[in-house]
C-alpha cells in the first residue's frame, strides 16, 4: 500500500559560494543525497532550502556540501528578535573585505604606478632604469605582487585550485588561473629568464596584483550592497519590543519578551510597542498598524479588539491578554514567510542555472583556444600575447553577475512588498503573478464588507431621517433578523436614543408591528404593508431594482414613511481597485452566490468584466476553471470556502483579515485586508521580473560581447587588445551593477488610486 510521504523542510547556511557555478554544483551534490526530495540554493542569501524525507538526513546534506569544497551549517531557528534575525553576515564580509582591499591597494598602487607609468610615459621608464637596475626592480615588483596574491588574494587560490582538481571549476578558479598565470610567467622572467626566448622576458606582476585588488574591491562593494538587500527583514525584526510589562503576583513586572506566556495580562502605555499578539481586555487607544497594513492612520481599538505585536500604541493605555507569543506571533510569521520567499527560486532562475552549470568549463576551454590560436597564428611573441589574452578571457568571464541577477532582485522585491503589506508565501508566485491576465474576486467579505449594513433610507417628505431611524431601530431591536441588527447598528452609530416598545406583533417572513413610545410602527415587505400607496416611491424602487437591491418599508402612525435597504455594502476602495486593474490591462471577474440580477448589478457598479453568479461554495473551482480561456487567472478570497479556489488558481491571493485556512491555501497574502494590496502585489511582481530581466540581459550581454574582445578579435582591424586589468575591473563592476540595479526596487511605491494624492 502506498503511504503519503511527509517532507520536512530545512535550511542550511553555506559559506564560500562566489558565483552561479557554485550554486549549480552545490544543488547537484545535495540532490544526490537519497533523502533529499528537492533543493534550492540561493547565492544572495548563501542558503539552501531542502525538502527531506527524513529530518535526520540533514547531517548527510552537510557532508555533501562540504565534499564540494564549501562550509555548511544548519540555519539557526530564530525568534523575531534573536541576534540571528537582526544580524547580517554580509556586514562581517564587508568589514573583512574592506581590510583586505586596503592591504591589497597599499601594495598594488606603487607597483601599478611604477610599471604603468613606464609604459605610458617614456621619461618615467628612463628615470627608473637610471635609478634602479632592472633586475632589482623586478625583485621589488615580485615582493609587492607576492604580498597581494598570497595575502588578501589567497582566498582565490584556497578555493579555486582545489575546485580545479575536483574537475568542478568556479569563479575563484578563474581568478586563480588568470592572476596565477600572469604571476608565474613573471616569476620565470625574473628568476630564470634564460628559458624564455629573447625579447619575451616581460613581467606582468602589475596585472596579477591589479586583478586581485579590483576583484576584491568588487566583492567588497557587492557585500555592502547585498547587506542592504536584507534591510527589509532587519526592519521587521527591529519592530519587536524587547520587554513586556506583565501582571504577575498582583503587580506589574518588566520581563524579557521571551518570558511572556499565553494568557499573560500585559499593560501598554502611550508611545510603547505592543510586545505580542493579543486581545484588549481593558482600556482603549489608537494603534499605528502601518507595519502590517501599510496604512499611515492609527486604528481605534477598545475592549475585545485584536492587537498585533510590533505595532505602536500612539495614545491611550490599555491591558491585553496574550493570545500568541514567540514564533506564533504575526510578526514572527511574516519574517518567516519573507525569508522563505527570499530563499526560493523562480522558474527563470532554474533556466539560468542550467546555463551557468557548464559556463566556467566552457570559458576555460575558450581561454585554452585563445592561447593556442595566438601561439600558432599570432605575431611574435605569439605565446606571450596568447597568455595575456587567455588571462583576459578567464578574468572577464566570471559568472558572478549571472548568479546574483535573480536572487538579489527577489530579496529586495519581496522585502519591499512585505513593507507594503504583501507577503509572497511562495517565491514562484512572484513570477506567475506578473503574467496573470484575469483577477477573479470572491464577493462577500472581499469586494464587500461581509456583513449587512443600512445602505439606503428613502424618506417620505413628511418624515425626518433621525426620527424614522430611531423608531424603526427600536422596533427592530426586538428582532434577531440580520436586517434588524443592521438597522439597530446604524442607529447606535449615530447616537440615537431608542424608545420603549410595547404590543409587539410579528408575522414570520413578512414583517413586525408594535408601539414605540405610543406611536404605531410597522416594518415589512410590500405585501405586509399592502394597504398603503407605494407610488411616491416608484422612481426609488426602479433604481433599487436596477442595483439588485430589495427594500423593506416602514409605516408610522398609519402613513408610509420610508423605504429601507439593508445590504452587504461594497468596500470603499473596491471600485477604484477594479479601475486600476483595468489600467494594468487585467480583466476582472466576480464569483458570487447571489442571484444573477443582484450579482450583475454589483458588477456594473464596480465595473467588473465577468460575472459568475449563483455559485455554490463547492462550485467555485469550476467557476474559476471557466475563466481559464481568458488567460492566467488569479483569485482573491478570504473565507474557508475560498480555500479550494485559492489552491486551484494560477495565483491564489488571500485577504489577510480572512481565515487561516484561506491564508494557508494562498500563494500571496495581503496583510490588513485592503484590496489595494492586489495592486501592490501585481506591481511588485512586475517590477521585480522586469528588474531580473534587466540583470540577466546585462550579465549575458556583457559576457557575449566582451569574451571575444578579450580573446583579441579587435586586434586585426584596430590593433586593440583588452588588458587583463581592465577585464578585472569590468568583471567586478558587472556584479556591482547587478546588485545596484536590484536595490532600485527599494524605491517601489504603493499604487495610487484615482483621486489620491501621490
Amino acid at each position: 500500500m502506498n503511504q503519503h510521504i511527509h517532507f520536512s523542510k530545512v535550511s542550511i547556511d553555506i559559506q564560500g559560494m562566489s558565483c552561479a557555478s557554485c550554486v549549480a554544483r552545490v544543488e547537484k551534490a545535495l540532490l544526490k543525497v537519497p533523502e533529499v526530495q528537492s533543493a534550492a540554493v540561493n547565492l544572495a542569501t548563501e542558503r539552501a532550502t531542502i525538502e527531506l524525507t527524513d529530518p535526520a538526513a540533514i547531517e548527510a546534506t552537510l557532508r555533501a556540501v562540504e565534499k564540494t569544497g564549501y562550509n555548511a551549517t544548519p540555519t539557526p531557528v530564530a525568534q523575531p528578535r534573536d541576534e540571528h534575525g537582526g544580524h547580517n553576515h554580509h556586514d562581517e564580509d564587508a568589514a573583512l573585505l574592506r581590510r583586505d582591499v586596503l592591504i591589497a591597494a597599499v601594495f598594488t598602487l606603487p607597483l601599478f604606478v611604477l610599471e604603468m607609468g613606464s609604459h605610458f610615459y617614456a621619461p618615467v621608464h628612463h628615470w627608473l632604469m637610471g635609478l634602479v637596475p632592472q633586475q632589482t626592480l623586478f625583485l621589488l615588483y615580485f615582493l609587492l605582487a607576492t604580498v597581494v596574491l598570497f595575502g588578501p588574494g589567497l582566498r582565490f587560490f584556497k578555493a579555486g585550485i582545489p575546485a580545479l582538481f575536483r574537475g568542478a571549476p568556479e569563479m575563484n578558479s578563474l581568478v586563480a588561473l588568470g592572476a596565477g598565470a600572469a604571476y608565474l610567467y613573471s616569476v620565470v622572467a625574473t628568476f630564470t629568464p634564460g628559458v624564455l626566448p629573447a625579447g619575451t622576458q616581460h613581467v606582468y606582476y602589475e596585472s596579477a596584483a591589479v586583478i586581485v585588488t579590483l576583484i576584491l574591491v568588487g566583492r567588497w562593494l557587492e557585500a555592502l550592497a547585498k547587506g542592504r538587500t536584507g534591510e527589509a527583514i532587519q526592519r521587521l525584526v527591529q519592530q519587536q519590543a524587547k520587554t513586556a510589562r506583565v501582571q504577575r503576583n498582583g503587580g506589574n513586572v518588566d520581563l524579557p519578551i521571551e518570558e511572556v506566556v499565553l494568557g499573560d495580562l500585559i499593560l501598554v502605555r502611550p508611545g510603547e510597542k505592543i510586545p505580542v499578539d493579543g486581545e484588549i481586555v481593558e482600556g482603549s487607544s489608537h494603534i499605528d498598524e502601518s507595519m502590517i497594513s501599510g496604512e499611515p492612520l492609527p486604528v481605534s481599538k477598545s475592549a475585545g479588539a485584536q492587537v498585533i505585536g510590533g505595532t505602536l500604541n500612539t495614545s491611550g493605555s490599555f491591558s491585553f491578554r496574550a493570545t500568541k507569543v514567540g514564533a506564533d506571533t504575526m510578526l514572527a510569521q511574516i519574517i518567516r514567510l519573507v525569508e522563505e520567499a527570499q530563499g526560493g527560486k523562480l522558474p527563470i532562475q532554474r533556466q539560468v542555472d542550467k546555463i551557468t552549470g557548464w559556463f566556467v568549463p566552457v570559458v576555460i576551454g575558450l581561454a585554452v583556444l585563445t592561447f593556442a590560436g595566438w601561439t600558432l597564428f599570432g605575431p611574435a611573441p605569439g605565446y606571450v600575447l596568447g597568455l595575456v589574452n587567455a588571462v583576459a578571457v578567464v578574468i572577464i568571464a566570471c559568472p558572478c553577475a549571472m548568479g546574483l541577477a535573480t536572487p538579489t532582485a527577489i530579496m529586495v522585491g519581496t522585502g519591499r512588498a512585505a513593507e507594503l503589506g504583501v507577503l509572497f508565501r511562495k517565491s514562484e508566485a512572484l513570477q506567475q503573478l506578473s503574467g496573470v491576465s484575469v483577477i477573479a474576486f470572491d464577493k462577500t467579505g472581499t469586494l464587500t464588507r461581509g456583513k449587512p449594513e443600512l445602505t439606503d433610507l428613502i424618506l417620505d417628505n413628511d418624515f425626518e431621517h433621525d426620527e424614522v431611524l430611531a423608531l424603526v431601530a427600536a422596533l427592530e431591536s426586538r428582532s434577531e433578523h440580520p436586517i434588524g441588527e443592521a438597522i439597530v447598528a446604524a442607529a447606535e452609530k449615530q447616537g440615537l436614543t431608542l424608545g420603549q416598545v410595547t404590543e409587539v406583533k410579528a408575522v414570520t417572513g413578512e414583517g413586525i408591528r408594535a408601539r414605540v413610545d405610543g406611536r404605531l410602527v410597522a416594518v415589512g415587505s410590500q405585501r405586509f404593508l399592502s394597504q398603503f400607496d407605494f407610488s411616491d416611491f416608484g422612481q426609488a424602487l426602479d433604481r433599487l431594482a436596477d442595483e439588485g437591491k430589495t427594500p423593506v418599508f416602514a409605516a408610522i402612525d398609519d402613513k408610509l414613511a420610508a423605504a429601507i435597504v439593508v445590504a452587504d455594502a461594497v468596500k470603499p476602495t473596491s471600485r477604484s481597485v477594479i479601475a486600476a486593474l483595468h489600467r494594468m490591462n487585467i480583466k476582472t471577474a466576480m464569483i458570487s452566490g447571489d442571484n444573477r440580477r443582484t450579482a450583475e448589478a454589483i458588477a456594473r457598479q464596480l465595473g467588473i468584466d465577468e460575472v459568475r453568479a449563483e455559485v455554490l461554495p463547492a462550485e467555485k473551482v469550476a467557476a474559476l476553471k471557466s475563466l481559464r480561456p481568458l488567460g492566467q487567472v488569479g483569485f482573491v478570497g478570504d473565507g474557508i470556502n475560498d480555500a479550494p479556489a485559492l489552491a486551484e488558481a494560477d495565483v491564489g491571493i488571500a485577504v489577510g483579515t480572512g481565515t487561516d485556512a484561506a491564508i494557508e491555501s494562498a500563494d500571496v497574502v495581503l496583510l490588513g485586508g485592503d484590496l489595494r494590496g492586489v495592486l501592490d502585489a501585481i506591481s511588485s511582481s512586475r517590477a521585480t521580473l522586469r528588474n531580473i530581466h534587466q540583470n540577466l540581459f546585462w550579465a549575458f550581454a556583457y559576457n557575449v560581447l566582451l569574451i571575444p574582445v578579450a580573446a583579441g578579435v579587435l586586434y586585426a582591424p584596430f590593433a586593440m587588445l583588452l588588458s587583463p586589468m581592465i577585464a578585472a575591473g569590468a568583471m567586478a563592476l558587472s556584479s556591482v551593477f547587478v546588485v545596484g540595479n536590484a536595490l532600485r526596487l527599494k524605491r517601489l511605491r504603493r499604487v495610487q488610486l484615482e483621486g489620491e494624492m501621490a
